[in-house]
């Protein structure tokens, strides 16, 4: 805008001057210089004012805020979503340390006593455990028995009960453990004698009696106590071929015999 007034105001000038002289032209020059300082002051109010008037006005007062609007329309639903694809499993995270206890609960008031239950069979009777056995050779024996390194097989049984001794091998065979007493008696004639009480293969005990060319037999006796466990084997033995003067007849005997003093087998009904 400026620039179209400043063109018009050019022109008016020029066609001025061509009608007038060179002295009229120096009288007439300020007026009109005077007129374009005017109207380009005036230009630039309007251009900064934007207002179309001669004169420049102050800035109003802001106004007061406006009231609120009201609410707008709920607005459309979003669109669904796409399905994610499933996620690997996380590694297993470590235990947690346990908690603190809690406090003890109230003791619950007593129940009401169960029915009876029914009679149970009756039980077995708690026996004390027993061993014991008695043997003695064979009758009728005149001649000494010769038997070196192995059991005197005291052949006729007097007392086996329990099964524990074999007059077939002469071996007495712990099957309750305990302390037991084993005792044998010998006839001694027409030889010395010389036996010894083995366990396991050990010799526990040995008895010797000498033969003197006595014309009536001669008796030799030994005992000894055990403490034998399940498995443990017992019997008499000779040591030497020349002492074996084991003898018997219709009126002299040589016996074994052992028995059980106590036991300490945990197992049983009474040692229970």
């Amino acid at each position: 805008m400026k620039a179209s007034l400043a063109g018009e105001l050019k022109q008016h000038l020029q066609s001025r001057l061509h009608f007038h002289d060179s002295a009229m032209t120096s009288f007439l020059l300020w007026p009109f210089c005077f007129s374009l300082f005017l109207l380009i002051s005036l230009s630039n109010q309007l251009e900064d004012n934007k207002i179309p008037s001669l004169c420049s006005g102050q800035p109003g007062i802001p106004g007061s805020p406006g009231a609120h609007g009201s609410p707008g329309q709920p607005g459309r639903d979003g669109r669904d979503g796409r399905d994610a694809l499933p996620a690997e499993k996380g590694e297993k995270g470590s235990r947690g340390e346990p908690g603190v206890p809690g406090e003890r609960g109230y003791s619950g008031d007593r129940g009401m006593p169960g029915e009876k239950g029914e009679r149970g069979p009756p039980g077995e009777c708690a026996v004390a455990p027993k061993s014991a056995f008695s043997a003695k050779l064979m009758d009728n024996r005149s001649t000494p028995l010769v038997v070196v390194d192995s059991a005197v097989p005291f052949g006729t049984v007097l007392l086996n009960e329990q099964g524990d001794y074999n007059p077939e091998t002469g071996r007495f065979t712990c099957r309750v453990p305990g302390v037991y007493y084993f005792a044998v008696h010998a006839t001694v004639y027409r030889a010395s004698l010389q036996f010894d009480l083995v366990k396991n293969g050990h010799v526990v005990a040995s008895y010797f009696q000498f033969y003197g060319n006595w014309p009536k037999p001669a008796s030799l006796s030994g005992g000894f106590l055990l403490h034998l466990v399940p498995g443990d084997q017992v019997w008499v033995q000779m040591a030497l071929g020349e002492y074996s003067g084991f003898y018997s007849s219709t009126k002299t005997d040589s016996t074994f015999s052992g028995f059980l003093v106590y036991s300490d087998w945990k197992n049983s009904a009474v040692f229970a």
